[in-house]
């Protein structure tokens, strides 16, 4: 009777721990996306996709939420956070402060985000994240040549 229990028990075990190795494998370890060479879904102008998302935030966010967008405009603002620049394109002032859209940069174009200046046109692209009531968020950004 013990011996059936143990035997249960080990292939329990078993199991157990080739699970945790699939989740590993599969969930876990799984390789992230390279921002800078996937292509952009959508492509538009920063006034678009702020316009848009201010009229209709649902509709907005099931067609931007978790895609690459090209943006393209004039820098208002320019940002650091935690190390990391930020180009602020502001359309309104709200009462928190500026609103727009805010473009954070990957760590690897800290050299040419430092160049960047105010009223500088540039053409963008990045992970939409979505809005937040006062700004559309891209992480990952990179520069479009």
């Amino acid at each position: 009777m013990m011996n059936k229990w143990i035997k249960i028990i080990l292939a329990l075990f078993l199991i157990g721990v080739i699970a945790a190795l699939l989740v590993y494998k599969f969930v876990y370890n799984k390789p992230h996306p390279d921002y800078e060479t996937e292509a952009a879904v959508y492509s538009l102008e920063v006034e678009d996709l702020y316009h848009e998302y201010k009229n209709n935030k649902k509709s907005s966010d099931e067609k931007y939420l978790g895609q690459i967008i090209e943006l393209s405009g004039v820098i208002s603002t320019l940002e650091e956070n935690n190390g990391l620049h930020v180009v602020v394109f502001v359309f309104e002032e709200g009462m928190f402060g500026a609103e727009g859209i805010r473009c954070t940069f990957l760590e690897n174009q800290k050299d040419a985000t430092s160049l960047l200046k105010i009223d500088d046109e540039i053409k963008l692209k990045g992970y939409c994240t979505g809005y937040n009531d006062t700004d559309i968020i891209l992480e990952k950004c990179s520069f479009v040549k």
